[in-house]
């Protein structure tokens, strides 16, 4: 389906600790994975981790915010690795505040990098996903989509906008071989909640039914299944990895 007659996954947020192990993870099955970046020097200085580990990933500049920047990104990809089979729509960031207090610019910046990407992304590469039959996309929401949180009223909206994003979609393309799907995380060990104060990461895991952090690997785990022909029955479901953290 591509040059190098191997699927291609494109993922973006992949620098973080969860796409990290999502871009492993995807390479140990063989996929030719392809990593979305921003600030070059933090993208240089992980590349150069993951060859360290043994992955070779392929970096590529593209705001995921911007429509026009991702098209640009999605071009180039496919003029020098193939066509993306498989999108993980992993780019997020956080502006937590009190809503009676929050600016327009903490809504604006998280809905765009956390909501809008997902139109950008998805937009530029489903129709040759259509066009060839097959194609996979896998977008990671987050409990707090799901359940709400105190002091996100932003980040909340745009986890659950996308799985709004997902059913719809998922709807559209069923009968064309492109599934869409979300994952929504629970608290996860990543470096980040790692750095959070010990008391705090302790009254956190009390609150988690199995008493302890998610791993990088089990949401990396999930994404793989996703984007093998096993999950192809599988499209517009949410798949919850929380550690019983909300259950319905």
């Amino acid at each position: 389906m591509d040059k190098n007659n191997k699927l291609v996954a494109l993922v973006t947020g992949a620098t973080g600790g969860i796409g990290s192990a999502i871009c492993k993870k995807l390479a140990d099955q063989g996929y030719t994975v392809v990593a979305n970046y921003r600030n070059l020097a933090k993208a240089q200085e992980w590349q150069n981790a993951m060859k360290a580990a043994g992955y070779n990933f392929a970096i590529f500049e593209g705001d995921v915010t911007s429509y026009e920047s991702v098209g640009g990104m999605v071009a180039k990809i496919e003029a020098e690795v193939g066509s993306v089979d498989i999108l993980v729509n992993n780019a997020g960031i956080t502006k937590d505040g009190r809503f009676l207090k929050m600016s327009p610019e903490q809504w604006r910046e998280v809905m765009s990098t956390n909501l809008d990407s997902v139109f950008n992304c998805t937009r530029h590469v489903i129709g040759k996903m259509v066009e060839r039959g097959f194609g996979r996309i896998i977008n990671i929401s987050s409990v707090n989509g799901q359940r709400g949180q105190f002091g996100q009223t932003n980040y909340s909206a745009a986890k659950a906008g996308m799985h709004g994003f997902t059913k719809s979609l998922a709807m559209e393309v069923a009968d064309k071989g492109v599934t869409v799907n979300t994952l929504s995380p629970g608290y996860i060990g990543t470096d980040m909640v790692m750095a959070v104060k010990e008391e705090i990461r302790n009254q956190i895991i009390a609150g988690i039914p199995v008493k302890r952090l998610g791993t990088p690997d089990e949401i990396a785990s999930a994404v793989v299944y996703l984007s093998s022909d096993a999950a192809g029955f599988m499209t517009g479901a949410n798949l919850s990895i929380n550690g019983g953290q909300h259950v319905y």
